[in-house]
């Protein structure tokens, strides 16, 4: 699998090591004392349905990028800071975490897709 950025200037493959946390237990565990994640990689928390989808940052030793999606589009993106609480969120249906620096040149409104799943 590997997720894909499509904006106004086209594509680019921002992780080719993917990742889905679709259980209760793994979507509570995140990157959860984890040392590290590779620069390619990607968590992805799916949801039945829209609403507003929190983060934490509790256990997590090192800064991610976190966009939330609604229907494949980006509504939302954040760094989030090594082991700092949590209520980030925003309206979504999907939620990624990313490497910090990966989502940069992430805005509102682009496409993210997973191929290959």
């Amino acid at each position: 699998m590997k997720l894909v950025h499509r904006d106004d200037g086209g594509e680019r493959t921002l992780a080719t090591t993917v990742e889905t946390a679709d259980g209760h237990l793994s979507r509570a565990r995140g990157l959860m004392f984890r040392r590290s994640i590779p620069d390619d990689f990607a968590l992805v928390f799916r949801f039945e349905g829209e609403s507003r989808r929190s983060l934490h940052m509790l256990f997590v030793p090192f800064d991610i990028d976190a966009v939330w999606l609604r229907d494949g589009r980006v509504e939302a993106v954040e760094r989030l800071p090594a082991w700092i609480g949590f209520d980030w969120g925003a309206p979504a249906d999907t939620v990624i975490e990313l490497p910090a620096g990966v989502a940069d040149a992430v805005d509102p409104g682009d496409e993210l897709r997973i191929e290959g799943a």
